[in-house]
């Protein structure tokens, strides 16, 4: 593995909304998945966290009061991999006795000119280090991309890393 390896969260947020009124939103973790892509010499290769998770609130119309909170167990990530999978938790690496958790923190989204695309302004805390980041998401009511399609597996992501959450509007 690389030093060189990124993580940054909450690149495609889709949210099963029934009612644009609604803030709250309930993550389905069955339909749900948060993933990375780290280097290893020169070669990607893709990962999940098999635990974690999320508070979701959101106002189309007004989303610059909206907020969300993405929690990771760190221990949990896997990649298929046996000595990647067992490096990971290893110091070097997320160090995982020492910082458990990584969290991705939404303090307000922007809209950002493209119907149900924003921006979310946040705060990923990763190793007791935080990093502000500013990064798309698209929000979508149409369930595309199912199936065989939820993977990068035949089709790339744009980015290094994705995070797909399903939420329905809290009662």
């Amino acid at each position: 593995m690389t030093r060189a390896f990124a993580l940054f969260l909450v690149l495609g947020v889709v949210l099963a909304a029934s009612s644009a009124r609604a803030t709250e939103w309930t993550v389905d973790p069955a339909k749900s998945w948060l993933g990375f892509t780290g280097t290893m010499a020169q070669a990607p290769f893709d990962g999940r966290f098999q635990r974690w998770r999320a508070t979701i609130s959101f106002d189309p119309a007004n989303p610059e009061s909206g907020h969300a909170r993405v929690t990771i167990d760190m221990a949990s990530a896997v990649t298929g991999d046996k000595q990647k999978d067992a490096a990971l938790p290893q110091s070097d690496w997320f160090d995982v006795k020492t910082f458990p958790e990584a969290i991705f923190e939404v303090q307000s989204f922007r809209a950002n000119g493209t119907p149900s695309s924003y921006d979310a302004i946040a705060t990923l805390t990763m190793r007791g280090v935080k990093m502000d980041l500013t990064t798309p998401l698209v929000i979508s009511d149409f369930g595309v991309g199912q199936g065989q399609w939820t993977s990068a597996q035949w089709v790339a992501f744009e980015v290094a890393t994705a995070f797909d959450v399903t939420a329905t509007r809290s009662p």
